[in-house]
């Protein structure tokens, strides 16, 4: 599904040295993977992300999705792209206060350029357990549930591709391993996920783990589930 190819970012000032974010970085990630980009902060992994999401644009390399030459494409082809084939999930919530759940779901549908199919926004609060708060404000309801909100916005255009960003940072405990038990659900059905964190804890959920350190890819480990699992059944 994405192939990164000698990807580089350098962010420029004037009169300031320049930041090289990321420094040649190759990658390739499969449809229907789980993957989890960790580092400390400032090692580079939002930015990878943002140049995943065509949020921001590499200084140098190739960025190719399902073989589209994406960093290639203008800013409206590329509108529509992330439109299409993405879905974004980040720290704060970004919900409009006012709006209900509902609303706040179909708030991408005005932007596809289609006729939205009848239900969807209420078909994606059901994916996230949400039934029975399509009607409430983002002030009625619990931390996790205005991220699994989020979450349900974030699918309710049927995304290739979900990407979080510290989904689970503004959390408690208890609220970030339910978001993190959906977004295997939603990888077990299907869907590719990709989400950045510097917490270890969180980043063990994912099937690989690729860690940036100063721009690099310093591993890029694909765990045993199998295996896992099958030691834990003769516990």
């Amino acid at each position: 599904m994405i192939e990164l190819e000698d990807i580089e970012k350098t962010y420029t000032r004037p009169g300031a040295a320049p930041v090289h974010a990321l420094a040649g970085v190759s990658l390739h990630i499969a449809s229907g993977e789980f993957v989890a980009i960790v580092g400390t902060s400032g090692s580079g992994k939002s930015t990878l992300m943002n140049i995943i999401g065509t949020l921001d644009q590499p200084t140098a390399g190739r960025y190719r999705f399902e073989r589209t030459d994406v960093a290639q494409l203008d800013v409206a082809a590329q509108a529509r792209f992330r439109n299409r084939h993405l879905g974004f999930v980040f720290q704060a919530f970004h919900l409009l206060p006012r709006a209900s759940a509902l609303e706040n779901v179909e708030l991408p549908l005005l932007y596809s350029g289609n006729e939205p199919p009848a239900g969807a926004g209420r078909r994606a609060l059901e994916a996230v357990g949400l039934a029975d708060r399509l009607h409430h404000k983002p002030t009625e309801l619990s931390g996790g549930q205005q991220q699994r909100v989020a979450i349900a916005r974030a699918l309710v255009n049927e995304p290739t591709l979900l990407l979080a960003d510290e989904p689970t940072g503004n959390l408690d405990p208890k609220s970030a391993d339910d978001i993190l038990d959906l977004f295997e659900a939603l990888n077990r059905n299907g869907r590719t996920v990709i989400l950045v964190t510097h917490d270890q804890r969180v980043a063990a959920r994912a099937r690989r783990v690729i860690r940036i350190d100063a721009g690099r890819v310093a591993s890029d480990e694909v765990r045993d589930f199998a295996h896992t699992a099958a030691r834990e059944e003769t516990r």
